[in-house]
Protein backbone atom coordinates (compact mmCIF):
# COMPACT_ATOMS: atom_id res chain seq x y z
CA UNK A 1 0.00 0.00 0.00
CA UNK A 2 1.58 3.74 -0.73
CA UNK A 3 2.76 6.19 2.21
CA UNK A 4 0.06 8.42 4.02
CA UNK A 5 -0.93 10.74 1.72
CA UNK A 6 -3.52 14.50 2.07
CA UNK A 7 -6.05 12.09 -0.22
CA UNK A 8 -6.25 9.40 2.38
CA UNK A 9 -5.11 11.39 5.59
CA UNK A 10 -8.17 11.23 7.96
CA UNK A 11 -8.47 14.27 9.50
CA UNK A 12 -11.65 14.17 11.47
CA UNK A 13 -11.69 11.85 14.12
CA UNK A 14 -7.85 11.15 13.43
CA UNK A 15 -7.24 8.97 16.62
CA UNK A 16 -9.19 6.41 15.55
CA UNK A 17 -7.45 6.20 11.98
CA UNK A 18 -5.34 3.47 10.94
CA UNK A 19 -3.43 2.51 7.60
CA UNK A 20 -2.35 -0.69 8.22
CA UNK A 21 -3.05 -3.51 5.49
CA UNK A 22 -3.59 -6.29 7.31
CA UNK A 23 -6.47 -4.70 9.55
CA UNK A 24 -7.40 -2.66 6.03
CA UNK A 25 -7.65 -5.86 4.71
CA UNK A 26 -9.64 -7.63 7.46
CA UNK A 27 -12.36 -4.52 7.58
CA UNK A 28 -12.66 -5.27 3.79
CA UNK A 29 -13.20 -9.21 4.14
CA UNK A 30 -15.67 -9.27 6.77
CA UNK A 31 -18.38 -7.22 4.60
CA UNK A 32 -20.65 -8.17 1.06
CA UNK A 33 -21.74 -5.11 0.18
CA UNK A 34 -20.05 -1.43 -0.39
CA UNK A 35 -20.95 1.96 -1.46
CA UNK A 36 -19.42 3.03 -4.56
CA UNK A 37 -19.30 6.67 -5.40
CA UNK A 38 -18.57 8.21 -9.29
CA UNK A 39 -19.66 10.76 -11.37
CA UNK A 40 -22.54 10.45 -14.00
CA UNK A 41 -23.66 12.78 -16.56
CA UNK A 42 -22.45 16.08 -13.99
CA UNK A 43 -23.87 15.00 -10.95
CA UNK A 44 -22.65 12.47 -7.83
CA UNK A 45 -23.89 9.08 -7.49
CA UNK A 46 -23.92 6.40 -4.85
CA UNK A 47 -25.06 2.71 -5.54
CA UNK A 48 -24.47 0.11 -3.16
CA UNK A 49 -23.18 -3.09 -4.88
CA UNK A 50 -21.55 -6.81 -3.90
CA UNK A 51 -17.60 -6.49 -3.47
CA UNK A 52 -14.61 -9.16 -2.91
CA UNK A 53 -10.87 -8.93 -2.71
CA UNK A 54 -8.28 -10.26 -4.43
CA UNK A 55 -4.75 -10.22 -2.55
CA UNK A 56 -4.77 -6.03 -3.42
CA UNK A 57 -7.21 -5.93 -5.75
CA UNK A 58 -10.97 -5.16 -5.01
CA UNK A 59 -13.79 -6.40 -7.65
CA UNK A 60 -17.86 -5.42 -8.15
CA UNK A 61 -19.33 -6.70 -10.90
CA UNK A 62 -23.01 -5.97 -12.34
CA UNK A 63 -25.04 -5.54 -15.98
CA UNK A 64 -22.82 -3.79 -18.73
CA UNK A 65 -25.73 -1.64 -19.89
CA UNK A 66 -26.26 -0.26 -15.50
CA UNK A 67 -24.34 3.11 -14.91
CA UNK A 68 -22.53 2.09 -12.18
CA UNK A 69 -20.45 -0.20 -14.96
CA UNK A 70 -20.83 2.05 -17.97
CA UNK A 71 -19.78 5.23 -15.98
CA UNK A 72 -17.05 3.32 -13.89
CA UNK A 73 -14.89 1.35 -16.45
CA UNK A 74 -11.60 4.53 -16.31
CA UNK A 75 -12.92 6.85 -13.41
CA UNK A 76 -12.11 7.87 -10.73
CA UNK A 77 -14.24 6.28 -8.00
CA UNK A 78 -14.43 6.21 -3.80
CA UNK A 79 -15.44 3.48 -2.25
CA UNK A 80 -16.61 2.95 1.23
CA UNK A 81 -16.91 -0.26 3.42
CA UNK A 82 -18.54 0.14 6.97
CA UNK A 83 -19.62 -2.53 9.50
CA UNK A 84 -21.75 -0.71 12.59
CA UNK A 85 -20.90 -2.59 15.63
CA UNK A 86 -22.68 -0.87 18.19
CA UNK A 87 -25.08 1.65 19.24
CA UNK A 88 -23.09 4.27 22.47
CA UNK A 89 -25.58 5.88 24.51
CA UNK A 90 -24.13 9.01 26.66
CA UNK A 91 -25.14 11.17 29.02
CA UNK A 92 -25.79 14.31 26.20
CA UNK A 93 -26.93 14.09 22.36
CA UNK A 94 -23.50 15.45 21.64
CA UNK A 95 -21.59 12.66 22.93
CA UNK A 96 -23.92 9.48 21.28
CA UNK A 97 -21.77 7.51 18.91
CA UNK A 98 -21.32 4.35 17.50
CA UNK A 99 -18.71 1.24 17.93
CA UNK A 100 -17.29 1.18 14.01
CA UNK A 101 -14.74 -0.30 11.31
CA UNK A 102 -14.68 1.33 7.97
CA UNK A 103 -12.43 1.81 5.26
CA UNK A 104 -12.54 4.32 2.37
CA UNK A 105 -10.88 3.50 -1.09
CA UNK A 106 -9.84 6.03 -3.92
CA UNK A 107 -8.56 4.77 -7.08
CA UNK A 108 -9.39 4.36 -11.18
CA UNK A 109 -11.44 1.40 -12.05
CA UNK A 110 -10.39 -0.86 -14.52
CA UNK A 111 -12.40 -3.24 -16.39
CA UNK A 112 -11.26 -7.21 -16.28
CA UNK A 113 -10.63 -8.83 -19.70
CA UNK A 114 -13.61 -10.83 -21.07
CA UNK A 115 -10.97 -14.23 -21.07
CA UNK A 116 -10.38 -13.32 -17.34
CA UNK A 117 -14.00 -12.96 -16.08
CA UNK A 118 -15.16 -16.52 -15.67
CA UNK A 119 -11.62 -17.43 -12.68
CA UNK A 120 -12.81 -13.78 -11.04
CA UNK A 121 -16.75 -15.22 -10.51
CA UNK A 122 -15.83 -18.07 -9.60
CA UNK A 123 -13.99 -16.62 -6.69
CA UNK A 124 -17.08 -14.40 -5.63
CA UNK A 125 -19.21 -17.20 -5.65
CA UNK A 126 -16.36 -19.65 -3.32
CA UNK A 127 -16.40 -16.61 -0.82
CA UNK A 128 -20.11 -16.53 -0.78
CA UNK A 129 -20.72 -20.73 -0.39
CA UNK A 130 -17.23 -22.75 -1.27
CA UNK A 131 -18.06 -25.88 -3.66
CA UNK A 132 -21.33 -24.08 -5.30
CA UNK A 133 -19.99 -22.77 -8.16
CA UNK A 134 -19.17 -26.04 -9.07
CA UNK A 135 -23.05 -27.52 -8.98
CA UNK A 136 -24.29 -24.63 -10.85
CA UNK A 137 -25.06 -24.38 -14.62
CA UNK A 138 -22.37 -22.64 -16.38
CA UNK A 139 -22.76 -19.33 -17.47
CA UNK A 140 -23.72 -19.05 -21.06
CA UNK A 141 -21.82 -16.82 -23.54
CA UNK A 142 -25.20 -14.37 -23.32
CA UNK A 143 -24.59 -14.31 -19.51
CA UNK A 144 -20.75 -13.38 -19.80
CA UNK A 145 -21.32 -11.41 -22.17
CA UNK A 146 -23.97 -8.96 -20.05
CA UNK A 147 -22.13 -9.01 -16.31
CA UNK A 148 -19.09 -6.17 -16.70
CA UNK A 149 -16.10 -6.77 -13.84
CA UNK A 150 -14.57 -3.79 -12.71
CA UNK A 151 -11.60 -3.96 -9.85
CA UNK A 152 -9.26 -0.97 -8.38
CA UNK A 153 -5.79 -1.62 -6.38
CA UNK A 154 -5.77 -1.71 -2.55
CA UNK A 155 -3.23 1.00 -2.36
CA UNK A 156 -5.07 4.55 -1.95
CA UNK A 157 -6.96 3.43 1.46
CA UNK A 158 -7.71 4.48 4.66
CA UNK A 159 -9.42 2.82 7.96
CA UNK A 160 -11.37 4.09 10.87
CA UNK A 161 -12.20 2.24 13.83
CA UNK A 162 -14.43 3.69 16.62
CA UNK A 163 -14.48 1.27 19.97
CA UNK A 164 -14.46 1.62 23.51
CA UNK A 165 -17.31 3.20 26.32
CA UNK A 166 -19.23 6.33 25.59
CA UNK A 167 -16.91 9.82 25.71
CA UNK A 168 -18.93 11.82 27.27
CA UNK A 169 -17.91 15.43 29.14
CA UNK A 170 -16.56 14.37 32.50
CA UNK A 171 -18.62 17.09 34.28
CA UNK A 172 -21.59 15.19 32.90
CA UNK A 173 -20.54 12.17 35.34
CA UNK A 174 -23.73 12.26 37.77
CA UNK A 175 -26.61 13.52 35.13
CA UNK A 176 -29.47 10.55 36.61
CA UNK A 177 -29.94 9.21 33.09
CA UNK A 178 -28.57 5.93 31.46
CA UNK A 179 -25.38 5.34 29.68
CA UNK A 180 -24.06 2.42 27.94
CA UNK A 181 -23.28 0.89 24.50
CA UNK A 182 -26.38 -1.53 22.45
CA UNK A 183 -24.39 -3.47 20.43
CA UNK A 184 -25.29 -4.61 17.10
CA UNK A 185 -25.65 -8.08 15.84
CA UNK A 186 -26.63 -9.32 11.76
CA UNK A 187 -26.39 -12.87 11.19
CA UNK A 188 -27.51 -15.24 8.11
CA UNK A 189 -30.43 -16.96 8.85
CA UNK A 190 -31.79 -20.47 8.49
CA UNK A 191 -31.97 -21.44 4.63
CA UNK A 192 -35.42 -21.06 3.08
CA UNK A 193 -35.88 -23.84 0.10
CA UNK A 194 -37.69 -22.84 -2.64
CA UNK A 195 -39.54 -26.38 -2.75
CA UNK A 196 -39.84 -26.24 -6.61
CA UNK A 197 -37.66 -29.39 -7.48
CA UNK A 198 -36.07 -32.58 -5.60
CA UNK A 199 -32.63 -30.70 -5.41
CA UNK A 200 -34.55 -27.78 -2.98
CA UNK A 201 -35.83 -30.58 -0.45
CA UNK A 202 -32.70 -30.55 1.48
CA UNK A 203 -30.39 -27.46 1.71
CA UNK A 204 -26.63 -28.47 1.23
CA UNK A 205 -24.04 -28.35 3.56
CA UNK A 206 -22.51 -25.03 2.25
CA UNK A 207 -25.58 -23.60 2.28
CA UNK A 208 -26.75 -24.55 5.77
CA UNK A 209 -23.46 -23.32 7.91
CA UNK A 210 -24.02 -19.94 6.92
CA UNK A 211 -26.61 -20.10 9.41
CA UNK A 212 -25.64 -18.28 12.62
CA UNK A 213 -22.64 -16.42 11.26
CA UNK A 214 -21.93 -13.01 11.89
CA UNK A 215 -21.56 -11.08 8.55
Amino acid sequence: MTPVTDEIRVRRGHENASYDPDLIRQIIDAGYFAHIAFQHGGQPVCVPMMYWREEDFLYWHGSTKSRAMLAGAGDEVCITITHWDVLVFARSALHHSAIYRCVMLFGTAERVPEAHKPAHLHTLMERIAPGRDDDLRPMSAQERKGTALLRIPIDRVSAKVRSGPPRGDPADADWPVWEGVVPVAQTFQPAISAALTKADRETPDNIARLEGVSI
